[in-house]
């Protein structure tokens, strides 16, 4: 608790300086016109769509909020992914789950998103847990939630309202304020159909939002741009009021730089704003790497702000743009926590250098040698019991770090850089999890949101760890 105080503390020094942002120098910052301005402040009408905007940029002395168009929600930018919870002893930490729920509460934190994939199936209960013990009202908070029906067994209809009514009983609530269709596009339009259309769920689901246990429908997107493209312009047709995106500065133009099948958040973010639909931002750290840059991305960044965090210029950078209604972020450890709060009360939006910045940094961080792993897990279990993410995980904490071996074996340092990495690699993970033991049985490819090729990153692996002097 001496430590949290401490943080505490800290947060407290830096408030003041924060708290002078108004509006104006706000909207300054922000680099918008007096025109954009009344835009963005819910004053005039968005001529471009035809339409009344009514979306708001509230900011107070703390959190920075948005409010949702469709139901008037006022939701804290910041939102609390239940993705990656704090383990002890190989299970979640429930103690420390509910100091952190209760923390993000009190300090203005009111969306959590968490699935009955996440965590092996614990999520939910944990979320539902925390929220419980904290003490808040239930209007309060926003809950999301997803129908991650995501095996064929679990397509039919009996089986997915089974997964949606778990839910419910889980959070322990009655009504789920924000659920997603989970993870469509990578199956293309015939799974997408097979999973929500053609079985009758999205006829249950849209009832059971016109009985008010759902209270905004939206989905989760990764894969085939035709897919999200569908169903952004059938928005009229099934009322979605908001879609979950992956965006961060590198993924704005950079997607289909890393990874030639996934679609720019660029266009993805055009495509919302263009039909009326708010965006929820997954991976604005890209999984954590945006937090742990290189010291050669990270050195201009401190240069231009020394007291900011590299996670907080991710988060600056989604919250600049006035479509973005929360932004979500894991944050598994109390100091992440505290910092990401710290960045949102109140915002301070990227300045027109600041965005021309983290443009050059995302230019070369597309030429760097990371395994684009974000560790959401979807890969696992390995039916062969390797842990991909683990090991993805050390290659490129070598790689930020300049431990890997170089390439070329006269170098002076190869000898002593390949024995340190090859130890380090066998304490890292059980002998079981290692990459030597994929069999190449392909099951993970399909499942990977970044379209990673796994199993030749294993055999790369693989080739270093047994790698001769």
């Amino acid at each position: 608790m001496h430590k949290l105080k401490s943080l505490n503390n800290n947060m407290a020094m830096k408030e003041n300086h924060q708290n002078e942002l108004n509006r104006r120098e706000f909207l300054k910052r922000l680099g918008v016109t007096s025109a954009s301005a009344a835009l963005l402040m819910g004053l005039g009408p968005l001529s471009a769509f035809g339409r009344e905007d009514k979306q708001k940029i509230i900011v107070s002395n703390d959190m920075t909020y948005r409010i949702n168009r469709k139901t008037g929600d006022k939701v804290s930018l910041l939102g609390y992914g239940m993705m990656r919870l704090p383990q002890k002893n190989g299970r979640i930490d429930q103690d420390l789950v509910n100091e952190e729920v209760k923390y993000a509460l009190e300090h203005g934190v009111n969306y959590f998103d968490t699935s009955p994939h996440y965590q092996r199936d614990k999520s939910e209960s944990s979320l539902g847990t925390a929220l419980k013990a904290s003490g808040f009202d239930r209007k309060s908070y926003y809950i999301a939630t997803k129908l991650s029906n995501f095996g064929q067994q679990e397509w039919s209809y009996e089986a997915s309202v089974n997964m949606y009514r778990n839910s419910l009983k889980f959070l322990q609530t009655d009504y789920i304020d924000y659920y997603l269709l989970h993870g469509v596009g990578g199956g293309g339009m015939q799974q997408l159909k097979s999973r929500f259309f053609d079985n009758g769920v999205m006829d249950f689901l849209m009832e059971e939002r016109a009985a008010g246990r759902i209270r905004n429908l939206g989905f989760s997107y990764h894969g085939d741009v035709e897919v999200f493209e569908w169903l952004v312009e059938n928005t009229e047709k099934y009322g979605w009021s908001f879609a979950q995106i992956q965006m961060n500065y590198v993924d704005w133009k950079h997607a289909k730089d890393i990874n030639r099948r996934n679609t720019n958040a660029e266009y993805l973010y055009g495509l919302l704003e263009k039909h009326d639909v708010q965006g929820v931002i997954m991976e604005p750290l890209l999984g954590g790497r945006l937090a742990n840059l290189p010291e050669v991305f990270a050195k201009p960044l401190k240069q231009m702000r020394p007291d900011d965090s590299p996670a907080s210029w991710g988060f600056r950078f989604c919250g600049t743009h006035p479509n973005i209604l929360v932004s979500l972020s894991g944050m598994t450890l109390m100091e992440h926590l505290v910092d990401n709060v710290k960045t949102h009360s109140p915002l301070n939006p990227c300045t027109q250098k600041e965005l021309a910045l983290l443009e050059e940094v995302a230019q070369k961080m597309v030429t760097y040698p990371l395994i684009p792993c974000t560790d959401c897990k979807y890969c696992m279990p390995c039916p062969y019991g390797v842990d991909i993410p683990a090991n993805f995980a050390f290659y490129n904490k070598c790689l930020n770090e300049d431990k890997l071996p170089p390439a070329d074996k006269a170098a002076s340092d190869y000898k002593k850089k390949l024995k340190a990495f090859q130890k380090g690699y066998k304490k890292a993970l059980k002998p079981s999890e290692l990459a030597s033991q994929c069999m190449e049985c392909r099951e993970c490819v399909s499942k990977c949101p970044q379209r990673i090729q796994i199993p030749n990153q294993m055999t790369r692996l693989t080739e270093l760890l047994e790698r001769k002097e």
